[in-house]
């Protein structure tokens, strides 16, 4: 143990700004709302004539979140070519309805409704949803749906 403190007897400078500047550390004042320093990480706003919002992140906040998509595609499934997205975008609410949240362009997430017919291994077939070729979030999905609806917010 002796040789744990070894370098604050050997150096009382670094020792001393250490333990003056730790307990400082904490004591900035965070910026004011609505100041220019605040950062918007995601913006939620109301789509007209439906019961979704469009989410909008921040590069950050999406990076934060590991956000990942992957496309709808078309597939032959049990020998039939059939529409399916991966399994990974898929989401349940509370009513069993399944959903999964599109990224029409950077940045921007807008849940649109699946009609899951079956599940084959790592794919959702699906009887209807969006067309081949869409891009859909298959990791971060769970926080896209906590930040529509505003679960955990202030």
């Amino acid at each position: 143990m002796v040789h744990r403190t070894r370098w604050v007897a050997a150096c009382p400078l670094i020792a001393g700004v250490i333990a003056v500047g730790l307990p400082l550390a904490g004591c900035a004042n965070p910026p004011a709302a609505g100041s220019s320093t605040e950062v918007e990480i995601s913006k939620v706003e109301p789509i007209e004539g439906s019961d979704v919002a469009k989410v909008t992140l921040s590069a950050d906040a999406a990076h934060r979140l590991g956000i990942e998509t992957d496309l709808v595609r078309e597939a032959v499934v049990t020998g039939l070519p059939r529409k399916v997205a991966p399994y990974s975008a898929v989401l349940y609410d509370a009513t069993g309805r399944t959903y999964a949240y599109g990224n029409p362009k950077p940045l921007v997430y807008v849940r649109v409704p699946l009609d899951v017919d079956f599940v084959d291994g790592d794919l959702a077939v699906l009887a209807d949803g969006p067309p081949p070729g869409t891009a859909v979030v298959t990791v971060g999905a769970s926080e896209l749906f906590g930040t529509e609806f505003e679960v955990g917010g202030e």
